[in-house]
């Protein structure tokens, strides 16, 4: 019987490293979406794909929990959630090289200019993701904020190991299962424009 339990886990202590097999209790592909909110992304892409190993890292607690409860009601065992700053997570205790895809949806913008430094998508930020990815592993962005897409643009789009893609390519972001996250079945809704990208890692 799956248990809410089994699927939040505790974010590592300082100095510890995660180690995605060990999580799962089995091996198998590694993904990892920043923010999922209600987590409806994360539980369509793991019904989806069983194969698929998928770590949420989210800091309301609110939707942290209601989210792990979602996927043992609706019985998916190939998901675990964890409340945890993404960034420290990502630079301080992911091993290189482990994940396949890493999904970032509709981060927080900081729309204001003098709280930019408090963005997640920043060069140490980067730099710590691209690590962690395996070669020819996947990053997929979304967001609605223009201003911020740009600056993501630029920063993932100038480094040197990151290669752009179109969007869905392989079944990336196209899958039949898709229906769009929370927010973009918001946004979308209220007319507003969605802007995504697609990097492939070449190591």
């Amino acid at each position: 019987m799956l248990l809410i339990e089994d699927i939040m886990v505790s974010p590592p202590m300082d100095g510890e490293t995660i180690d995605p097999a060990a999580l799962f209790g089995s091996p198998g592909p590694f993904e990892l979406e920043i923010g999922f909110g209600k987590g409806g992304f994360l539980l369509n892409r793991a019904r989806a794909h069983p194969e698929v190993r998928l770590l949420g890292i989210e800091w309301a607690n609110k939707y942290y929990r209601s989210c792990a409860d979602r996927m043992v009601r609706w019985k998916v065992e190939n998901v675990r959630v964890m409340r945890a700053d993404a960034k420290v997570l990502v630079i301080a205790h992911l091993p290189p090289d482990c994940l396949s895809v890493l999904h970032v949806y509709h981060p927080d913008p900081w729309p204001k200019k003098r709280h930019h430094k408090r963005r997640l998508i920043q060069k140490d930020f980067v730099e710590a993701a691209v690590r962690s990815l395996m070669h020819g592993g996947r990053w997929l962005v979304q967001t609605d904020h223009a201003e911020y897409f740009e600056q993501i643009a630029e920063l993932l789009g100038g480094h040197e190991s990151l290669r752009k893609v179109p969007w869905g390519q392989d079944g990336y972001g196209s899958d039949p299962e898709w229906s769009g996250t929370n927010f973009e079945v918001k946004y979308l809704k209220e007319g507003r424009r969605i802007y995504r990208s697609a990097y492939v890692v070449s190591k």
